[in-house]
C-alpha cells in the first residue's frame, strides 16, 4: 500500500482531510517529521489561515517539498496549499511563496452582490487535462465543490489550470501537471464528488 503523508506544519485543516481519506478506505500518515515526509510516496499539503503565516510555518519544510517534487512524486495541495505553490500573494506582500509555479495570488475585486470570502458550494468546470498528463479531476466535471477563500490564483502559465468556477469572474480553482496537483476547494468537504478526487489521487501513486 502506498505511503501518503499529510504534512502537519501547524497551518492545516488536517482532521477533515485525514477523515476524507479514511472514508475511501485509505490510511494516511499525519506527521511533522521531515524524515517521514521525505520517505513518503505522496504528500498532502494543506493550508488554512494567512499566506504569510503559512509560509513562516513552512520554512523548515521547503527543501523536503522541493526534493519530493524534483523526484516526481505525487503532491496534492489543498486551499492555501494551492496558493503557496506560487510566487507571491497580495494577502502578504512581503512573503515569498514556494515559487514552484510562476504567478501571483490575488484578492477578489468583485461587485457588491458577490460576498467575500467566496464561501459555500459552487460548480466547477473541468478543462481538457490531456495536455497536463493528469487524471485527478476525471469524472467530476460540473460537480459542486465546497469553497472558503478570499484570494484566487493567477498563474503565468494558463495551461496549468485544470478547472474553473464562475464567481463574478472565471476563477481558476485547480491546477495540475504530471504528479503535481492542487485545489482551491476542499475535496474532503465536498461529498461524493470530492471523495472521487481523493480516490483519483491515490490512483496516481
Amino acid at each position: 500500500m502506498s505511503d501518503i503523508t499529510i504534512i502537519d506544519y501547524g497551518s492545516g485543516n488536517i482532521l477533515s482531510i485525514y477523515n476524507g481519506f479514511k472514508k475511501i478506505g485509505m490510511e494516511v500518515n499525519v506527521s511533522d517529521d521531515i524524515r517521514v515526509i521525505a520517505n513518503s510516496d505522496a504528500i498532502i499539503l494543506p493550508g488554512v489561515g494567512a499566506f504569510g503565516a503559512v509560509m513562516n510555518n513552512l520554512v523548515n519544510y521547503r527543501q523536503v517539498l522541493y526534493e519530493h517534487i524534483k523526484d516526481d512524486k505525487p503532491l496534492l495541495g489543498i486551499c492555501l496549499g494551492l496558493q503557496v505553490l506560487f510566487t507571491d500573494s497580495e494577502e502578504s506582500p512581503d512573503a515569498e511563496g514556494l515559487n514552484i509555479f510562476n504567478g501571483s495570488v490575488k484578492r477578489f475585486n468583485l461587485p457588491n452582490e458577490y460576498k467575500i470570502p467566496h464561501m459555500g458550494w459552487n460548480q466547477i468546470r473541468v478543462n481538457d487535462t490531456s495536455l497536463n498528463n493528469t487524471s485527478l479531476l476525471d469524472n467530476v466535471d460540473n460537480e459542486y465543490m465546497y469553497f472558503v477563500h478570499s484570494y484566487y490564483i493567477e498563474p503565468e502559465d494558463k495551461n496549468l489550470i485544470t478547472a474553473t468556477c464562475d464567481y463574478g469572474m472565471d476563477v481558476p480553482v485547480a491546477i495540475g501537471k504530471d504528479n503535481l496537483h492542487a485545489l482551491q476547494f476542499h475535496p474532503e468537504k465536498s461529498g461524493k464528488a470530492g471523495l472521487e478526487i481523493l480516490k483519483n489521487f491515490v490512483d496516481t501513486i
